[in-house]
């Protein structure tokens, strides 16, 4: 028998605490889709996802994170046009002077107000509800899509 599963992933907001206001970093991805992301990538077979997190945080930022807490799951089918995927979302913490590697072409660090509109994935829905938990101390909500239920 033939099983088709959704591939897990990590993407890590990573706060920038030695600087004011606590910036996020985001990459230019450089392979499709093209775009702005928040830094992650594909967890291995046989790796913890907190493994995954550090090392994909490490390859394409060159820091070393500390995580700070798993924030939310993010399932959409849709969510990448590639494949199913899921994403394990952490929030870290970092110092010092990111610099782009791996798949990432560039990256940047950004405030709050300076987030770029088009973000590839969900990333904006991410942030989204990233900013909302920051500022204001709300998780996001579950968002459920009910088949029919009738037997």
């Amino acid at each position: 028998m033939n099983y088709q599963n959704p591939a897990p992933t990590v993407d890590i907001i990573i706060e920038l605490v030695d600087r004011p206001h606590r910036p996020i970093i985001l990459i230019e991805r450089r392979n499709i889709p093209y775009g702005w992301a928040i830094p992650g990538g594909f967890v291995d077979y046989g790796e913890a996802v907190e493994t995954a997190a550090k090392r994909e945080a490490l390859e394409e930022t060159s820091l070393n994170v500390e995580l700070i807490e798993q924030f939310y799951v993010y399932s959409d089918p849709n969510r990448d046009a590639r494949e199913h995927t899921i994403s394990i979302v952490f929030l870290a913490s970092a110092t010092g002077e990111p610099q782009a590697a791996d798949d990432a072409k560039n990256l940047q660090i950004f405030e709050s107000w300076q987030i770029p509109h088009q973000l590839c994935f969900d990333h904006d829905r991410i942030l989204r509800d990233y900013w909302r938990y920051r500022h204001y101390g709300l998780r996001p909500r579950v968002h459920l899509t009910l088949a029919n239920t009738s037997n």
